[in-house]
């Protein structure tokens, strides 16, 4: 097995398990098939970018553009400061991610608190593997920077619409859960089980190494 990759990487020796961070983004990835976040993490390097990503990633930029004309009230706050393309990193749930905005912001009480917002190229209703990634963030930048963050809102680009999404208990347990299935799944080398909607493996770029699927 090529040795599994993701950033940062620490520069010490506590073996396989300790030198790499699952990406959040394999949330919304394993629910879609599992395989496909296996090899990418066993088979680095070999997935191109597709057109639906680089037309989600000029979606994406145009959003940000219009963000800072934008009234903060779709997010259920009438100030705050926007932070965009954040980067941060949770040793305690042993992942990565770079999360598309967080709003700071001030309770009625002064308390502070972060609302975050993920961006989404997509016509449907938010399903939970979205949700799961959005309260992941959450919990990764509350505890980043020291400032609860209870709820976030997924932006639906085409439809100019932000769904809201209220970090429960039970979406936060998970999120971890499944974050820790990932770990160990490509730590054993043990290949999940292939998606049941074999539509879905028609176009993939990783069919080639799946020879159970016809």
């Amino acid at each position: 097995m090529t040795r599994p990759t993701s950033d940062p990487v620490p520069e010490d020796d506590q073996g396989l398990e300790d030198a790499w961070l699952v990406r959040v983004t394999d949330l919304k990835q394993w629910a879609y098939c599992p395989r496909v976040v296996y090899y990418q993490y066993c088979l680095p390097g070999i997935r191109p970018i597709t057109f639906k990503m680089e037309m989600g990633i000029e979606a994406q930029d145009r959003v940000e553009g219009l963000e800072d004309r934008r009234s903060l009230r779709a997010y259920g706050v009438s100030e705050g400061v926007r932070h965009f393309n954040v980067s941060v990193v949770s040793h305690r749930l042993q992942c990565t991610a770079q999360v598309d905005m967080v709003i700071e912001t001030e309770l009625a009480a002064g308390d502070r608190q972060l609302v975050i917002v993920d961006f989404k190229l997509s016509r449907r209703e938010p399903g939970r593997n979205f949700k799961l990634q959005l309260a992941c963030y959450g919990m990764m930048l509350a505890e980043a920077w020291g400032i609860p963050a209870n709820r976030g809102y997924i932006y639906l680009i085409p439809q100019r619409r932000a769904e809201e999404v209220i970090f429960t208990p039970r979406l936060r347990r998970d999120a971890e859960t499944l974050l820790a299935e990932i770990r160990r799944t490509v730590l054993a080398q043990r290949t999940p089980e292939a998606t049941s909607q074999r539509q879905r493996c028609v176009d993939c770029e990783f069919r080639r190494f799946c020879n159970d699927v016809f």
